[in-house]
């Protein structure tokens, strides 16, 4: 069972303005509770009492939220990127510290709001052993992971710009949407360096010679709340 997660809760949300003019997206209001508040509650249902929570933009009013509400019951520890924002691949890394101990964790995106069963997201991880899961969806989205038969990462396309990067040489392979939702297991962490860098490109370097499998949950609700007509959205289907 997996006890530790990270929340990335750092960043900029410039499609939320104005909001996220005064304010961090995190900390953008569903029915009453912040997006952050909801994920970590949604955590905390599964058992995930440890998390980290990356913080940049606005820092100083997240900081003071999980301070204010005793981290909504779990312990939090503070990631603090102040001083320049790291991305999803530099903030894990300068997170490691606090998850070394974990030896599975879970990581997801604060704007992300779903009713994915994440045990079976676990189970799968834990089952089939590689170093990471991605929870996907198969729905519409301009950028797009590619998987083998065998649901192992080989890819990543644009669907706009007709970009694609191969990780595998294989003419096989079906497209998904990343939900922002990772299921990590600690050695990956030893394949991190210092900067600002997305976990995307870690994944797709790592595919070449590792497996980082798909977990499809298109059965479930998923919403990147990212933008006020999002927000809304997320009203009626997060009462």
């Amino acid at each position: 069972m997996i006890h530790t997660a990270m929340i990335f809760a750092a960043g900029l949300g410039s499609r939320l303005k104005p909001f996220t003019n005064h304010h961090p997206k995190a900390l953008a209001v569903v029915n009453g509770k912040s997006l952050l508040q909801r994920n970590v509650e949604y955590l905390l249902s599964y058992g995930i009492k440890n998390m980290v929570v990356n913080v940049h933009h606005f820092a100083e009013q997240i900081i003071d939220a999980v301070h204010t509400n005793d981290g909504w019951g779990a312990n939090i520890i503070i990631s603090d990127e102040s001083a320049e924002v790291l991305e999803t691949g530099g903030g894990l890394q300068f997170a490691a510290q606090h998850l070394q101990k974990a030896e599975n964790f879970v990581v997801m995106n604060a704007d992300i709001l779903t009713t994915l069963k994440l045990t079976d997201v676990i189970q799968y991880h834990e089952a089939h052993k590689p170093l990471a899961t991605l929870a996907t969806t198969q729905r519409s989205s301009s950028r797009q992971l590619l998987f083998t038969p065998e649901n192992e990462l080989c890819g990543w396309q644009n669907t706009v710009t007709q970009e694609q990067k191969m990780a595998r040489d294989t003419k096989v392979f079906h497209a998904a949407a990343f939900s922002g939702i990772h299921v990590i297991s600690n050695a990956l962490l030893n394949y991190l360096q210092p900067g600002k860098y997305s976990m995307i490109d870690v994944y797709l370097e790592l595919a070449k010679n590792h497996s980082i499998h798909a977990f499809d949950h298109s059965d479930s609700i998923l919403l990147d709340v990212g933008k006020p007509e999002s927000l809304e959205k997320a009203q009626t289907l997060f009462a």
